[in-house]
């Protein structure tokens, strides 16, 4: 079930995003508490909770149309979960007026061909990434 996040999700969506395959950061101390907990009173951040545990979470960033993050706990991908999430991701910057979205991520990684395969273009580079984009009636 997709929800808002609340503050006591803080710990999970944290270990969510540090325990990724792919994608991971170099420095977990540029994503901070304080930027989960912006997300949470900035309706952007949801999560997919399963028997009481939070096992994927979307950030939808309403001040520029980026979909902030997408993780997944590794023993629940492949399950239409993160599809669902990155459409809630959508809906949130729908509501907030963005017709285009846009993202980044690593090259030749599978969040590339995930997110191909849900219909976004590739439209440059921001360093090193791919920027994605979108419309909201592709969404």
């Amino acid at each position: 079930m997709i929800r808002r996040a609340i503050e006591s999700d803080i710990p999970r969506i944290t270990e969510t995003r540090n325990n990724v395959r792919e994608n991971k950061l170099i420095d977990p101390t540029r994503v901070t508490i304080e930027d989960v907990r912006w997300f949470i009173s900035n309706p952007g951040i949801y999560v997919w909770e399963e028997n009481g545990r939070v096992v994927g979470f979307s950030a939808a960033d309403p001040r520029n149309g980026n979909i902030w993050a997408l993780f997944m706990d590794q023993a629940y991908e492949g399950r239409g979960i993160g599809r669902a999430l990155l459409k809630r991701a959508c809906t949130v910057l729908g509501e907030a007026g963005f017709k285009r979205m846009w993202l980044t991520t690593d090259p030749g990684t599978r969040a590339e061909a995930f997110y191909r395969t849900a219909g976004w273009q590739v439209v440059g580079h921001r360093g090193s990434e791919l920027l994605f984009e979108t419309t909201a009636t592709t969404q």
